[in-house]
């Protein structure tokens, strides 16, 4: 089976093109690719597909198999994947995802996709539908109790559920320990993404990510979304906003009229192979 090595600010996944190759057991497949020490080494799986209603249709895996509804790098990716691999060689494009069809702008360079903004659609405001069972649509500030300490948590979804924590120095945070912890609490019931921020200025943030079913990666693109939205909720940061991520920057903006959330950044294709089935 042919498959792409592709990451989007060293959010990295194991790509295949279901246009050409068929994938009998995509859970088993990206727990096996994933592994860093005996796979390729990958945050997940991403399945690029045939759709009735798009360009292509993606499906997303999480290093342990979960399947997610949307990944903003991975989308990115998809949407370089089909331009320069010819699916769809246009400057606009549409992916078909968990949350529905998405729109896609291509920056293109010498016939290759560089910069891809995305309109990532609304945010998800109401708990019941991020979900959590924290009080407030959306859930601003809310207090969570985790292991005896309380922490101010605004949640939001961008198809897929994100908790954002704002603390004063992100680098020293202990990220894998209070993450693993907020994913799995009761108040999250199909789990969370969660986002530790740090407010350089109204137009910037520092972050770093917790990911539901892969642990700390160098980036979340629904997630700096999330963060953007976040910040305006609680009166933080400005609807345009620079987010640092461990793997990069992406530039972000929540329309003025609170309808979608646009989302720019690179994709880049690493390398090639062939996994060996069975």
């Amino acid at each position: 089976m042919r498959f792409t090595k592709m990451q989007g600010l060293g959010n990295d996944y194991v790509y295949v093109n279901l246009f050409e190759e068929t994938v009998a057991d995509p859970v088993a497949l990206a727990v096996a690719v994933s592994d860093r020490h005996f796979g390729v080494g990958s945050d997940g799986l991403i399945l690029i597909g045939p759709s009735d209603k798009a360009d292509a249709r993606m499906r997303m895996f999480n290093a342990d198999g979960s399947e997610s509804e949307m990944c903003g790098n991975g989308v990115r990716c998809v949407a370089k994947y089909v331009y320069d691999h010819g699916i769809a060689h246009k400057p606009r494009v549409k992916i078909e995802t968990g949350r529905g069809v998405l729109t896609l702008d291509i920056e293109a360079r010498n016939e290759r996709a560089k910069r891809i903004r995305v309109e990532m659609g609304p945010p998800i405001l109401k708990s019941a539908e991020i979900p959590t069972t924290l009080p407030g649509d959306p859930p601003v500030n809310a207090p969570l109790v985790v292991d005896g300490q309380t922490w101010a948590v605004t949640c939001v979804s961008m198809g897929n559920p994100h908790a954002v924590i704002y603390v004063d120095d992100v680098e020293a945070f202990p990220v894998e320990k209070l993450g693993a912890a907020i994913e799995h609490h009761p108040a999250f019931p199909r789990r969370v993404n969660v986002h530790f921020v740090q407010v350089l200025g109204s137009g910037e943030v520092r972050m770093r990510t917790w990911e539901r079913g892969s642990g700390i990666t160098l980036a979340c693109g629904t997630g700096a979304c999330s963060v953007c939205v976040a910040g305006v909720l609680t009166g933080k940061t400005a609807r345009r906003l620079l987010a640092h991520l461990p793997g990069g920057p992406l530039e972000l903006e929540w329309a003025a009229d609170d309808a979608s959330v646009f989302m720019t950044g690179p994709a880049v294709e690493v390398f090639s192979g062939t996994w060996p089935l069975g």
